[in-house]
């Protein structure tokens, strides 16, 4: 059955304007985007089947041009479209921490991390530098690493604090496996910058472990 034959408060466009984004599902949302299905589905059935074939709306989303136009139902204008909507989230997001904005609370940071770090398929460990009265800087990646790990070295996490006369920072760094639960290494390398960075007089606010659909702060965790 077409998805104009649904009922009005079951299709995917109605429910969006009546109930928000937030209250369709991953299929729901995709159906939007495909607009139309193919000859015997719907776009609801063709989101599923896609959602069931890459095991995950984030696997589609990020899945390479090949493999995204190798699906049936998707191409390169599709492909095309999808970048470009990627983007204009993540510039979005990003536009929540611009040089000079104060940090307003724990979650417009996590919601800042997650655009710039759940993508990498390597671990990689960055820091928001900020000033004395916790505006932003700047935010840099300062290693990367292999698929589990990153080799992190204070001395040059102080040398890039000096550069930008930073009074505080935030670390944080990716898990790939999805998993924002912090390691002993995790702990232990993090507190020998809190002890490197207490000389130069810089404070760490916190180190944020970014996952899959979670955020860990070591604040929180009453670990710093």
């Amino acid at each position: 059955m077409a998805i104009s034959h649904w009922p009005e408060a079951e299709r995917p466009r109605e429910k969006l304007l009546y109930k928000g984004a937030s209250a369709l599902s991953d299929a729901e949302l995709l159906a939007i985007f495909l607009r139309t299905g193919v000859k015997g589905k719907s776009a609801v059935d063709l989101a599923r089947e896609l959602l069931q074939r890459f095991g995950s709306l984030r696997a589609l989303l990020e899945s390479d041009q090949q493999q995204f136009c190798a699906a049936h139902g998707l191409g390169v204008a599709k492909y095309v479209q999808l970048q470009a909507v990627l983007e204009m989230g993540r510039r979005h997001l990003q536009s929540v921490l611009q040089k000079g904005d104060a940090m307003a609370n724990p979650q417009q940071v996590k919601d800042f991390l997650c655009t710039r770090l759940r993508h990498q398929q390597c671990e990689v460990f960055a820091c928001l530098f900020l000033d004395n009265r916790h505006r932003v800087i700047e935010f840099e990646v300062l290693f990367t690493g292999t698929i589990n790990s990153s080799s992190v070295y204070p001395r040059e996490v102080v040398k890039r604090v000096l550069f930008h006369n930073a009074a505080a920072v935030i670390f944080s760094h990716n898990h790939p496996s999805g998993i924002a639960e912090p390691s002993q290494a995790d702990e232990q390398i993090t507190q020998r910058l809190v002890a490197a960075l207490q000389l130069v007089e810089t404070r760490v606010l916190d180190h944020m472990i970014v996952g899959d659909n979670q955020v860990t702060s070591f604040a929180e965790l009453g670990l710093l």
